[in-house]
């Protein structure tokens, strides 16, 4: 018959295993740097579409709230990246979710204020679905990976 020893002995074995896995992922990926993340890349690239975007607007509140959104992403997911755990990682993973919702609000004030045509506020609102679905997957993957 076992006793209880045995079976605290073994949940806590299995969460020291469970947290060397952690770290190890953790020091890898810190290994690599958050530049070789795609959804940091694709990120930076939309910044800068934004920003392209946005050059000619003259409502500077305006302008500086969606570039700060957008910036917003990319950094959240660079903040996220260094913080140390999964569960901040997805926290920040998620923040940088919210700022795609707030970009793709803005977007379409964007379109009604006359900064851009439809065109182009649907070609920045596919960039920035595909981008919020990577950060998506990321978010999945990372839970997973806490179980």
């Amino acid at each position: 018959m076992s006793s209880p020893c045995t079976c605290s002995a073994r949940t806590t074995r299995s969460s020291y295993n469970r947290q060397q896995t952690t770290d190890y992922r953790q020091q890898k990926m810190a290994e690599r740097g958050v530049e070789n993340l795609r959804i940091w890349q694709d990120a930076r690239i939309f910044v800068n579409d934004i920003y392209n975007m946005m050059s000619s607007c003259r409502d500077y509140g305006f302008r500086d709230q969606i570039q700060r959104a957008s910036v917003s992403i990319m950094n959240n997911i660079a903040e996220g990246f260094e913080s140390g755990t999964d569960a901040r990682f997805i926290y920040f993973l998620n923040v940088a979710k919210g700022s795609c919702s707030e970009v793709k609000s803005m977007l379409y004030l964007c379109e009604d204020f006359q900064v851009c045509t439809s065109k182009e506020r649907e070609l920045l609102t596919s960039k920035l679905l595909s981008l919020s679905g990577g950060i998506y997957n990321l978010i999945q993957y990372l839970r997973k990976q806490q179980e």
